[in-house]
């Protein structure tokens, strides 16, 4: 537990640095406030440390396991009669208590810190760039309701080619709005139509209505019409369960990328106990290279298990691929590779 701590004091402020060092140029273009900049990077540590805390409990493992292998304590500890099993007890005590942080951390301290980490990510680093689909929009706002907009400028909370739709509950249409354009009037609290035509249907007819202009209100808000891309990671445990359920149900196209997140934050425990396996059964072997092996091997371990995270990951969010499986997957190969190492070291 000391080594993972000293890890993350020695890594964490090394990758603020680097950040820092990479993006002060942007911060200083856009103007950025020292006051921001101190809370990003306050964000930026529990943010991204959550996401390394996996990889530091498993370089810890190693360096501190490799340690006692080097000083043949561990050829020790089992010539003494104590068994393998016995001998990983310690090990499983500790990643339980970091995979509880991380839990905890991962559902709803993380969220927070996530909300200012991408809000200043989008306003100073990366200005300019969407930070949500802007274009051919459609919503389904309940069971009956439906909206669709060409074109979304959230800046100026307003979109073009608007049209809304109510059905019967026979799927009938009961009348629908078009508008050129549709604006949130913050000030009023109101919605303002331009090149306003409502169509009523009556029967087999229709009666048709039109303004150049009309003030109105509709149930739903100007940035429900699509969220940023980064929704998913700023709700914790229960605003994300209930998120997920509402764009499921407004028949989101992009409903992959949230409950992918939702996967990842449950999946977070079972990875650091496999980790944690394989860490111990690779350095609680003494070598002839000593620790740096064990090392070199555990680091090229780190970046298999990110690759295979990234690929499933992107195929979930791109290609439709089920984000269950996205994140069971690389933990079934790494568990059965956690496995294969252990009978190794207990042979």
């Amino acid at each position: 537990m000391i080594t993972f701590a000293v890890m993350l004091l020695l890594f964490i402020p090394i990758g603020i640095m680097a950040n820092l060092a990479e993006q002060i140029g942007k911060m200083i273009d856009n103007d950025a406030p020292t006051n921001e900049i101190v809370v990003y990077y306050a964000n930026f540590t529990i943010y991204i440390g959550s996401l390394l805390f996996p990889i530091f409990l498993f370089l810890s493992i190693i360096f501190f396991t490799s340690k006692l292998a080097s000083n043949t304590e561990i050829v020790a500890i089992l010539s003494s009669g104590v068994s393998y099993n016995r001998f990983l007890r310690p090990y499983f005590i500790g990643a339980s208590i970091v995979a509880l942080v991380m839990l905890v951390m991962a559902m709803f301290i993380v969220p927070n810190a996530s909300i200012g980490y991408n809000e200043f990510k989008f306003k100073y680093l990366k200005k300019g760039k969407q930070d949500r689909i802007t274009s051919n929009i459609f919503n389904q706002l309940n069971e009956n309701d439906f909206i669709y907009v060409s074109k979304f400028d959230p800046a100026r909370q307003n979109a073009n080619n608007f049209t809304f739709e109510r059905f019967n509950d026979d799927n009938t249409l009961d009348f629908k709005i078009s508008a050129n354009t549709i604006r949130w009037l913050p000030k009023d609290s109101l919605y303002q139509l331009t090149r306003y035509k409502k169509r009523k249907m009556v029967g087999d007819s229709a009666i048709i209505e039109t303004k150049n202009r009309l003030d109105t209100l509709f149930a739903f808000k100007i940035d429900d019409l699509t969220p940023v891309s980064y929704i998913a990671e700023t709700k914790n445990l229960f605003e994300l369960n209930e998120f997920i359920a509402n764009q499921k149900r407004k028949g989101a196209s992009n409903i992959n990328n949230y409950v992918l997140v939702k996967y990842r934050r449950w999946a977070l425990p079972i990875t650091a106990f496999i980790l944690t396996v394989i860490a111990v059964a690779v350095s609680s072997v003494k070598r002839r290279g000593g620790m740096g092996i064990n090392l070199a091997f555990g680091i090229g371990v780190a970046f298999i298990y990110i690759f295979f995270d990234k690929v499933f990951g992107t195929l979930a969010e791109q290609a439709g691929f089920s984000p269950i499986l996205a994140v069971v997957i690389p933990n079934i190969v790494f568990g059965i590779l956690a496995v294969y190492f252990l009978q190794n070291a207990k042979r």
